[in-house]
């Protein structure tokens, strides 16, 4: 099912709201166990997790990475191939049905416009907040209008000392401004520092180190360019309390966090002359808004409580908060990595497939595919060269619908839920619109009339489990079947690009799988749709009807002939009329111009 834009953001952003609240809740209950230090690099996490929503992931090859974080046994066992010619059905010889693919209408709702609504009501909230933003840092530029360079040599010379204490090489500019009522440091690549004039001569000099010291530790960690960031995200997640919160609290820990830091570089005697000094930027009127790009010392009367009795704490870490603090933290970061590929909207992995294949001959077959947005993949076993149409919906990854049944039968065959001759399966008594399917099916007539309750039938007595485990195995498309035990490969999660149908096919034809060769042969037989003259063809048809109309069409295959196999997939998608059935046909052309196959 094709979801736009801002309805995947606001599914991505469910997903992140979800593991803010975890992240919110950890650091609560577990708030004795993570140091002050921690406590802040757990916010970075949470940046992390915002900006992934717009991450182009299709360009960072991270399935690798993926598939090593799950682990599975393999499926069946490995045995020698037997080298026996079954006899097929009659029933699927010549057979018509085999290339009409027999679907049910999915209701799916139309999300065009609702997504172009959401997303002009996003983009002028972002607007307002670019607005916003704007006016509360205009209070920097008339601040640049009105500052003096400080030239006190006794804070000069603290300020210099408090640099080489910190370990600051950086030049600064320290200045004063009379329109200011708390220190305030705002700028990266050409730092200022500025301190309230009317205060300066009320506060002695410890209190002024002590206010260097906070300021130039916040250069130090990098909190400056943090807030860059921070401000930037608030913008786009303008909509979600949840942000904002978890960023009020994310300055509450870095405030702490600078604290900490502080007072490390003093001794004990000096804690509390520090907290002074706090108390004396409590509340105070021009402190700046969360959307203000600069630092300051000072804040609410809760938050400098917070920091007091953090001060009044203060104790060096021990190697046990450490380690505690570095589990903790980590177990976070890897429950954030696993959701990645729920939190992408932009072209994520599951989207495209990245061929490795070099033998390829690209070729120009759009007279075949006239009305119809498609493409067709075929491969030459004997010379092994790909002929792909249409490169780009090649790769491009597409609910398999019908074509899944293949593997939901192998499936059901190796686990022993059917086999070749007991794979019957009575007829529940719910009617059809299809009236071949109002009747009990065995293997053979379900793939044959493409009857949906036979494989939904096998995929739930196998388990969605172990049929997760089974399509990451053999590698098939997207293996997402977070759309539920019965829709998920019909117009819902599960994806397969046209070029890895044909990779799959020929995997499952030389049975790279391992899996049991009898149950090989037995699918092979079930999709025979054909035989003469020492041709033989195979194949499976899929549809999509939503809506009442066919939007999705679908046929692969293969071809034996004169010792070699011939692999395909055709894919056709359109308003309407897109079916299995003329997908059959366009690939029966192309196979019949290329000598392949005569229908």
């Amino acid at each position: 099912m094709y979801v736009p834009f801002f309805i995947r953001f606001l599914l991505s952003t469910l997903t992140l709201s979800i593991l803010i609240v975890v992240i919110l809740l950890a650091k609560k209950v577990f708030k004795k166990h993570i140091s002050a230090k921690y406590q802040y690099n757990i916010g970075f996490i949470l940046l992390i997790m915002l900006i992934i929503p717009f991450v182009p992931l299709k360009y960072i090859n991270l399935g690798n990475v993926f598939n090593y974080l799950y682990t599975f046994n393999q499926l069946g066992s490995n045995t020698n191939r037997a080298s026996m010619i079954k006899n097929s059905p009659n029933s699927i010889i010549n057979n018509s049905n085999a290339l009409n693919d027999f679907s049910v209408s999915l209701n799916q709702v139309n999300f065009d416009s609702l997504n172009i609504l959401l997303l002009i009501s996003w983009i002028i909230g972002i607007l307002i907040m670019i607005a916003i933003t704007i006016h509360c840092n205009i209070k920097i530029k008339n601040m640049k209008k009105s500052i003096q360079i400080l030239r006190d040599d006794e804070i000069v010379f603290i300020f210099e000392k408090c640099k080489k204490d910190i370990g600051i090489n950086k030049d600064f500019i320290l200045c004063k401004s009379p329109i200011i009522n708390t220190p305030i440091t705002f700028g990266y690549f050409k730092p200022h520092i500025i301190l309230p004039d009317k205060s300066i001569s009320k506060l002695s000099l410890k209190d002024i180190k002590y206010i260097l010291l906070h300021e130039l530790q916040h250069f130090k960690n990098k909190d400056i360019l943090i807030n860059y960031i921070m401000c930037f995200l608030q913008i786009l997640y303008w909509f979600n309390p949840l942000v904002w919160y978890a960023f009020k609290e994310m300055r509450i820990d870095r405030e702490i966090a600078c604290d900490i830091s502080v007072l490390k570089n003093l001794d004990k005697d000096s804690h509390i002359e520090y907290g002074q000094t706090l108390i004396n930027f409590v509340d105070n009127i021009s402190r700046p808004s969360n959307l203000t790009l600069t630092s300051d010392i000072g804040g609410s009367k809760k938050q400098i409580k917070k920091r007091l009795l953090k001060i009044m704490d203060f104790h060096n870490e021990s190697n046990t908060l450490k380690f505690k603090s570095i589990l903790i933290f980590t177990l976070i970061a890897l429950i954030v990595f696993g959701n990645i590929p729920k939190l992408s909207i932009m072209a994520d992995i599951n989207e495209k497939y990245r061929p490795t294949n070099e033998q390829t001959v690209y070729e120009d077959l759009s007279q075949y595919f006239k009305g119809f947005d498609g493409s067709f993949v075929m491969y030459d076993l004997k010379s092994k060269q790909y002929h792909i149409y249409n490169k780009e919906k090649s790769k491009t990854r597409i609910s398999p619908n019908s074509t899944y049944k293949i593997y939901s039968a192998l499936l059901g065959l190796e686990n022993g839920i059917i086999t070749r001759n007991n794979s019957h399966i009575p007829w529940d008594g719910k009617h059809h619109s299809n009236s071949s399917w109002n009747e009990d099916q065995d293997l053979f007539s379900a793939m044959e009339n493409s009857v949906n309750w036979y494989f939904q039938t096998l995929d739930k007595k196998t388990g969605l489990k172990n049929i997760q485990t089974y399509l990451r195995q053999i590698g098939y498309g997207n293996y997402d079947v977070s759309g539920g035990i019965s829709n998920f490969w019909l117009e819902s999660s599960l994806k397969i690009s046209p070029i890895e149908q044909v990779e799959l096919l020929e995997s499952f034809y030389t049975n790279k799988f391992k899996f049991e060769d009898k149950n090989i042969e037995t699918v092979k037989d079930s999709l025979l749709i054909s035989k003469k003259d020492g041709v033989s063809l195979f194949g499976k048809t899929g549809t999509a009807n939503i809506n009442g109309k066919d939007v999705n069409g679908w046929f692969i295959g293969y071809v034996e002939k004169n010792e070699n196999t011939y692999f395909f997939a055709t894919n056709i998608q359109s308003k309407d009329y897109s079916n299995g059935s003329s997908a059959s046909k366009i690939t029966l052309s192309i196979l019949n111009d290329k000598k392949i196959y005569n229908p």
